[in-house]
């Protein structure tokens, strides 16, 4: 038998392809197709939600199609954040150097004006929660970031120091165009959460103040302006200060300080985390002197740990919509994916947490913007009862989502990539290992688990006296049925007795572990409520 040149070329061809899925997955508009978001909305906006819903219908195509793209390009680990400490002069200059893509995606993004007042905030929290789905991409920390710096400016205005109402409108309204970008630098190499340990110094220098010292993890590196703890000269209280990145007119020169390195993470890989050493930089203080911790943890923190359940929420929406799109085209052993009850299970799994979990962050943020000024430097104690309560649920609330929705964000983005099988881990195949990484690292970033586990602990104890643990369950879970809440109250303050927080023993250890499952089952309580308001 003669073999021809065209049997060659024939011979051992595999016909396969992933056409359908891939034109499926790169022609989904992730707010147009997704109606259990729009349900939402719908329930949540109002009176403006045709508005808002006309908004999100020309905003989506951007953020499905062209950001998405310059995401995953700018995620390639060759194109991985660096320093350059000295330009060709040999002048040091410290410029964190991004791939063009991240600095297209940031101007679009940023352009968007998510933060101004012209934005209804229903229009900017959907707007924000599908940006979240591109995972970090470089752009969702300095979102974050931004909005904290923002509050911390509008709650504490000071005329004495004009610099700083030019800051709040280059961040908040742009100028010329131009949106600027925060960050928060409060971690140091001995304190880590622990910002009472802060070392770092804040010298007089008239109305303003002058840095010297390190702060060991400082995301967003390359931000226009950042949000310090500090303390003042002679003190042992920490204050809060903004800092601008450049001197005055010069946009390669440092605002006295130096960039050390750029760290090498797990996740939010987009992301420059720099080491900052400070040399005398120019810093403006901000809200009252030597309130610095509470300051920081009642406003920036809280709004940063309010928006990493919403991003946890856009990472299992996207994970489940790629993984049903993938389960409904992949065939094996001749039948789809989600044809096995196996498979389907998870997909089911999948979904349920991607909705249960946005509907508590909706519901969240609902009585987040309900409440008049819910950002507070501690627990409220000059307010009406009634009020101080529904602030505190809120508190409680935002630290629950933040350690519930990072932890099963982590199980469902694994449980989505074993839907792929060989292809979920392959990084050109998909964007599920990068997201599953981003989501480890939102587990650690504004505080870990155990660290919050305690806070929570500690308020409810703290409050018992004016707001005991019943009551408290009772309104955290309105509209659950009595049974649940009874149970519920009934663990919390059994709970309350035991020593979670006490010295290391076998009987704390094991009283540690109920709590860390109560608190889990308590917020999938309340997450399950909001997903039932919606159906």
């Amino acid at each position: 038998m003669t073999i021809t040149s065209r049997d060659q070329q024939i011979r051992g061809r595999n016909s396969y392809t992933f056409e359908e899925f891939l034109d499926r997955r790169a022609n989904q508009d992730w707010y147009k197709d997704d109606p259990f978001l729009q349900k939402a909305l719908k329930k949540y906006a109002g009176l403006q939600y045709e508005q808002i819903h006309n908004e999100l219908q020309d905003f989506s195509p951007s953020v499905s199609s062209r950001w998405n793209t310059l995401a995953e390009s700018a995620a390639r680990p060759e194109s991985r954040p660096y320093m350059l400490h000295f330009d060709a002069f040999n002048h040091r200059i410290d410029r964190v150097v991004r791939p063009l893509e991240t600095h297209q995606l940031e101007k679009e993004v940023f352009g968007e004006g998510l933060f101004s007042s012209r934005m209804p905030s229903w229009e900017s929290f959907v707007k924000r929660m599908l940006i979240h789905q591109l995972g970090e991409a470089g752009v969702a920390c300095p979102l974050t970031c931004t909005i904290g710096l923002i509050a911390l400016l509008e709650q504490y205005p000071n005329e004495d120091i004009p610099e700083l109402e030019k800051i709040l409108q280059h961040t908040k309204e742009g100028l010329e165009g131009d949106f600027a970008i925060g960050a928060q630098f409060m971690t140091e190499i001995q304190g880590g959460s622990d910002l009472p340990a802060n070392v770092l110094e804040a010298v007089p220098d008239g109305k303003n103040y002058r840095l010297y010292g390190n702060k060991f993890f400082c995301s967003v590196a390359h931000a226009d302006y950042s949000v310090v703890t500090a303390k003042i000269s002679g003190t042992d209280k920490v204050s809060t200060f903004i800092v601008p990145s450049w001197l005055p007119g010069e946009k390669e020169k440092r605002n006295g300080y130096e960039i050390n390195r750029i760290k090498w993470k797990m996740g939010t890989a987009e992301l420059p985390t720099g080491e900052f050493q400070y040399n005398g930089a120019l810093a403006y203080p901000v809200g009252p002197a030597g309130k610095g911790v509470a300051v920081a943890v009642g406003i920036v923190l809280t709004l940063s740990r309010l928006e990493i359940g919403i991003a946890c929420a856009a990472f299992m929406l996207r994970a489940s919509r790629e993984a049903n799109l993938y389960g409904d085209f992949r065939t094996v052993f001749g039948k789809k994916v989600k044809e096995y009850p196996l498979s389907a299970r998870t997909l089911k799994k999948i979904e349920n947490a991607a909705h249960r979990t946005a509907a508590g962050a909706f519901k969240i943020y609902d009585l987040f913007l309900r409440l008049d000024q819910p950002l507070n430097a501690g627990i409220p104690v000059d307010q009406p009862f009634e009020l101080r309560k529904q602030l505190f649920n809120l508190r409680e609330l935002v630290l629950l989502q933040k350690i519930c929705a990072t932890n099963e964000g982590a199980e469902v983005l694994r449980d989505a990539i074993s839907v792929f099988a060989g292809h979920g881990v392959m990084e050109e195949f998909s964007s599920l290992p990068r997201i599953f990484r981003d989501v480890v690292v939102n587990e650690q970033w504004e505080g870990p688990r155990n660290l919050l586990l305690t806070q929570i602990y500690r308020d409810i104890q703290r409050v018992a006296d004016w707001y005991p643990p019943g009551e408290f369950v009772s309104n955290v879970l309105a509209g659950a049925s009595k049974e649940t809440i009874d149970r519920f109250a009934e663990q919390l303050t059994d709970l309350l007795q035991h020593p979670v927080c006490g010295e290391v023993s076998e009987a704390s250890m094991e009283a540690a572990e109920e709590w860390d499952m109560f608190c889990d089952s308590f917020f999938h309580a309340y997450q399950t409520i909001a997903l039932e308001e919606l159906q």
